[in-house]
């Protein structure tokens, strides 16, 4: 009799469970399959952003690339059309690229100042990251070497050439050339010659600075 009893509760407990489960589906079926539909709309999302993303950066990478070509080529207008449309529709850090390079198909083209207009628009650019903002200045400044005066390649890099600087070693020679080029060889002197104490200069700018230094010293212009 108490095994009857025994198997008479766990029928009832094996009812109610299958009564509660039924009546559990019949009220959340809606959420749970609306819930499964999301999960796998959201996988299928993302794996169609990761699809797009590579895509794109591939289709920007083709264009930068094939202007890039145009230049090699000799076909700067064309090149420059084909940047300027990587700036305007373009992603990621295409048209950021694109417009480096076009200032420096410009300076190539002789339009010098359009080309330092162009990289002092990028480094005044906030949203372009810090190290290629620097790096803007930078090409600006070797333009005016030639084209402007020392007090415009001091205020584009100066800065960059205190010591813990990445790109104070060619902040330092751009400064001590456009000084020699101004004829104020003293200060030409102290540039190159904080090239040539730096431990961490490259050899190739070190090299560089101590020829300028033996030429200083053989002009007798500078203590």
């Amino acid at each position: 009799m108490a095994h009857d009893n025994d198997s008479f509760i766990r029928e009832v407990n094996d009812e109610l469970r299958s009564e509660q489960l039924s009546s559990f589906w019949r009220r959340f079926r809606p959420f749970i399959i609306g819930g499964a539909a999301l999960v796998v709309l959201g996988t299928a999302g993302y794996r169609g952003y990761e699809y797009w993303h590579s895509h794109n950066a591939s289709v920007y990478g083709d264009a930068f690339l094939s202007a890039l070509n145009l230049a090699k080529e000799g076909k700067t207008d064309e090149a420059l059309t084909a940047l300027q449309d990587l700036e305007k529709n373009g992603g990621g850090s295409y048209p950021v690229l694109a417009r480096l390079r076009a200032a420096t198909l410009l300076s190539e083209k002789g339009d010098k100042a359009g080309a330092v207009s162009a990289f002092n628009a990028v480094a005044a650019d906030s949203s372009v990251p810090e190290v290629l903002r620097e790096l803007a200045k930078m090409r600006a400044a070797w333009i005016l070497i030639d084209t402007g005066t020392y007090d415009q390649v001091s205020a584009e890099v100066e800065v960059m050439a205190t010591p813990g600087q990445a790109l104070r070693h060619s902040a330092r020679e751009a400064l001590g050339l456009s000084a020699y080029k101004a004829g104020d060889m003293a200060k030409a002197k102290q540039w190159f010659q904080d090239i040539a104490n730096d431990a961490e200069t490259p050899r190739n700018v070190a090299n560089r600075a101590q020829i300028m230094l033996d030429t200083i010293a053989a002009s007798g212009k500078a203590p």
